[in-house]
């Protein structure tokens, strides 16, 4: 994945794929939306909302996510709710083509619960070094995104995460929430 963001991946026979996310909450996941549907063209196909990925897509040998929400349960315990501030855009242009909204607070937090979910079962390397973000438009052509970054310019968000989501990668390609896992670590 170049930006590590949740996107079409089909389980393989026998297992799953899932995917763990921090939600960005109403109001701000529809104006976020609305601006990728704008650049991209994907009116009404929403595959996942917007978010933070904390463990990018991964596929499983196994439907049984018990272990996988024991893990997750655990990494829940090791940060406290916290604040994050979306404040404009951000880019990983020439390396991928994302314009996503930059974290202005929280990333550091964000760094923590991505360090303590990507262990056990959801062990993986990462093609590149975790940078919390929200993307807004990926692979779309350099006017759009342009065009993207123009339009977060303006954008600003705060709200608190008090959980974060489990996913799993239904047959309809769309990412379903399993569950939520509250955070439950010390401030």
């Amino acid at each position: 994945m170049t930006d590590e963001t949740l996107s079409f991946l089909s389980p393989f026979a026998g297992g799953t794929s899932v995917g763990v996310a921090i939600e960005v909450p109403a109001p701000w996941s529809t104006a976020l939306r609305g601006l990728r549907e704008r650049v991209e063209g994907h009116a009404g196909q929403e595959i996942i909302p917007p978010h933070i990925t904390l463990v990018p897509p991964t596929t499983l040998p196994t439907y049984d996510l018990t272990d996988v929400e024991r893990h997750l349960a655990r990494a829940a315990r090791t940060v406290a709710p916290f604040r994050v501030e979306l404040a404009g855009p951000g880019t990983f242009r020439p390396t991928t083509q994302v314009v996503y909204a930059a974290l202005a607070q929280g990333a550091q937090e964000c760094d923590a619960l991505q360090r303590a979910a990507r262990r056990g079962p959801l062990a993986q390397d990462l093609r590149f070094d975790y940078h919390p973000h929200v993307t807004v438009a990926q692979d779309a052509a350099p006017d759009l995104l342009d065009s993207a970054e123009a339009a977060l310019e303006a954008f600003h968000a705060v709200f608190a995460v008090t959980g974060f989501q489990l996913y799993e990668l239904g047959p309809d390609d769309v990412w379903h929430t399993m569950r939520t896992f509250p955070l439950a670590g010390r401030a």
